[in-house]
């Protein structure tokens, strides 16, 4: 919990309301609430939104059809919130589905992030603050949710609520999950689903929103599903979702055997279309590939399913006596290594069974990055950086350093390269500067800067950026590359210091305070593995493509950001 309201607090205060005058840069959220029908339910979940303690949302009330007096209802509040609160219907006010409604909702809404909130259920007053923070604090997070409240009101009336339970989240909480973990987790009925959930508009569109197909249920279980499959999702173990469990509820229908055949086919209509999505983007996760697969056994022939996890069971019971003999006979790394095979993870030695061979030892390998015996760990991403964006190296390019990146990716679409350094000892160089106090440089010059590790021997990066955007041509590009885990460069540091080391979200910061927010691209690089093999001074030749390319968000290696300068500088 400490984890959670320490971020919030860190970040609320970057998100506080602008002062009087000035316009409020804070990100928009929409709320959208679709409805039908909801006459009993839906001013309470309206209130829910209108007393959010964060202030900057618009309101989407989607009507799908209703035939009571719930389109009055919202109705009525859009009239009395015209700036921040519209009422939509389909036309002809018919009734097309959760998911319709909520495409629509999606598509008449202007919000940076997405929140979701059913006609019969409720926020509570911090929702959208602590979830905007977090999605502000983890720019790579396509979602965020938390545990969910359920309540239960078998009469349908609004003051007939029970608190019943908070959901448990199935897995650890206040961390980033990388795909697919969450989907094979729901697979297996193992954790609570997302419900009310804040998504990034971006992500929405990349995934095509809700998937119209299904009706009446597993539509945000299917949108889920997507981001789950493609994104990192924060789960965090904050409260923030009341669900209401009441008869006319999609739930509660399934409490008789009609409901239960009816939740049967739409389970197996769901598994269906997630097979057939997982097999058009070629997703081969073992996990997800064999939750799918037992979930097809559960639903499709439940007896078979249960009689042979009956015969798991007891073999399971009877094999405890042959476990404990075995023990006695096998050693426990061996022991772990069998168990790690069988159930398909990673083997993970006992304490005090780590063979650390070649790197127990108390010198690196290589003091001189690796350099010595090929190529560097952070050279190969900072290479596959540049290569991917070679098309940006081209008119009038400046290098920090030397040519040696503006010559490789650049080639003939260079016409003009300068070199800068802060002393003249390099014969490249053409431009003696410091990037602090540059004043000799013209503005507005460059169509490309290659700043590779090269901040990191700035004390005052702030001024540094901002004069990379001063001499930036309109629509020129500045290509930097930032060490995150690293070893301190000892000859830099005696001759003019080497003071940083940054993150993802400080580099994406520090960027952001001289370039447009949307004209950034700031991507992490690197794993454990990756970053231990770095700091012993071990190239990219000793490691796999496969063992480089893992991304771990926990071990930043390597920080790339490419900026463009708006074509017009307010």
């Amino acid at each position: 919990m400490r984890h959670l309201n320490d971020t919030t607090v860190q970040v609320n205060r970057s998100l506080a309301g602008a002062a009087p005058g000035e316009p409020d840069a804070r990100p928009l959220v929409s709320a959208i609430i679709i409805f039908w029908n909801a006459e009993q339910f839906i001013q309470e979940a309206i209130e829910s939104v209108i007393a959010q303690t964060y202030d900057r949302w618009e309101l989407i009330l989607v009507d799908d059809g209703s035939t009571d007096a719930s389109s009055e209802i919202a109705t009525r509040y859009a009239q009395r919130y015209p700036d921040r609160v519209r009422y939509v219907e389909h036309e002809g006010h018919q009734n097309r589905g959760m998911s319709a409604s909520r495409n629509l909702g999606i598509q008449r809404s202007h919000g940076k992030y997405i929140a979701f909130l059913d006609a019969d259920d409720v926020w509570l007053p911090t929702t959208l603050a602590e979830q905007v923070a977090l999605l502000e604090a983890h720019p790579e997070a396509a979602m965020v949710y938390g545990p969910v409240e359920r309540w239960h009101s078998w009469t349908g009336e609004p003051g007939d609520i029970a608190r019943d339970h908070v959901e448990k989240l199935g897995l650890e909480p206040n961390r980033l999950v990388k795909p697919p973990t969450l989907l094979a987790l729901f697979l297996r009925n193992e954790g609570a689903k997302p419900s009310g959930p804040m998504v990034r508009r971006d992500v929405v569109e990349r995934v095509g929103g809700f998937e119209e197909t299904f009706r009446g249920r597993y539509e945000d279980q299917v949108f889920c599903a997507k981001i789950c499959l493609e994104y990192p999702v924060y789960v965090a173990d904050r409260c923030w979702y009341r669900y209401r469990r009441h008869p006319a509820s999609c739930c509660s229908a399934e409490r008789d055997g009609q409901g239960d055949v009816a939740y049967r086919a739409a389970r197996l209509k769901f598994l269906r279309w997630l097979a057939g999505y997982l097999g058009d983007r070629q997703v081969q996760h073992p996990d997800v590939r064999r939750a799918l697969r037992n979930e097809f056994w559960r639903i499709r022939a439940p007896r078979i399913y249960h009689l042979l996890e009956l015969v798991y069971r007891l073999t399971v019971q009877s094999s405890r006596l042959a476990r404990s003999g075995a023990r006695r006979m096998i050693p426990a790394p061996i022991r772990a290594w069998l168990w790690a095979r069988w159930r398909g993870n990673e083997y993970v030695p006992p304490v005090g069974w780590v063979r650390f061979g070649s790197l127990r030892r108390l010198t690196p390998i290589s003091r001189r990055w690796g350099f010595d015996r090929g190529l560097p760990v952070d050279r190969y991403y900072i290479e596959r950086f540049l290569d991917a964006h070679r098309a940006d190296i081209r008119g009038h390019v400046l290098e920090i350093g030397d040519d040696t990146y503006t010559t490789r990716f650049g080639g003939s679409r260079v016409t003009k390269s300068d070199v800068l350094h802060v002393t003249d000892h390099t014969p490249k160089t053409t431009i003696l500067a410091d990037l602090t106090c540059a004043d000799e440089i013209s503005s507005d010059i460059f169509d490309c800067i290659i700043l590779t590790q090269t901040l990191p021997f700035i004390y005052d990066v702030r001024l540094a950026v901002q004069t990379i955007f001063r001499i930036l041509k309109p629509g020129g590009v500045v290509l930097a590359t930032l060490p995150g885990i690293t070893r301190i460069s000892r000859s830099d540091m005696t001759r003019w210091g080497h003071y940083w080391s940054f993150t993802s979200l400080s580099a994406r910061r520090l960027f952001e305070e001289a370039f447009p927010r949307p004209a950034i691209a700031c991507e992490a690089h690197g794993n454990v593995l990756a970053a231990t093999a770095f700091l012993y001074g071990l190239t990219a030749g000793e490691l796999s493509t496969r063992e480089l390319d893992e991304h771990d968000p926990d071990y930043e290696l390597l920080i790339t950001v490419r900026a463009v300068k708006p074509e017009q500088v307010p």
